[in-house]
C-alpha cells in the first residue's frame, strides 16, 4: 500500500507577488503603471513582512525605461517634428 498523500495546500491570496509581477510587466511597456503596481507591492510587502524584491525590480525597470526614453527623445530619435 502506498502512504496517504498529504492534503493539498489551499491557494493563498498573495497580493504582494501579484502586484510585484504586474509592476514588472507594466514597467516594460508603461512605466507609470509599473511604478503604481510596484508601490502597491511594496506597501503590501511591508504590511505582511515579506521581502519587497519584486517591487524593487519593478522600480528599477521602470526607471531604466523612463531614462532610456528621455535619452532617446533627447538625441532626436523620438520626435518626428524635429526632422528637417
Amino acid at each position: 500500500m502506498t502512504p496517504p498523500m498529504p492534503p493539498a495546500a489551499a491557494p493563498a491570496s498573495d497580493r504582494t507577488t501579484l502586484w510585484g509581477v504586474l509592476g514588472i510587466v507594466f514597467s516594460v511597456c508603461c512605466p507609470i503603471l509599473g511604478i503604481v503596481f510596484s508601490v502597491l507591492s511594496l506597501l503590501d510587502a511591508r504590511k505582511v513582512n515579506k521581502p519587497p524584491t519584486l517591487a524593487y525590480i519593478g522600480f528599477a525597470i521602470a526607471a531604466l525605461n523612463i531614462l532610456g526614453n528621455i535619452v532617446w527623445a533627447a538625441t532626436g530619435h523620438g520626435f518626428v517634428f524635429n526632422r528637417r
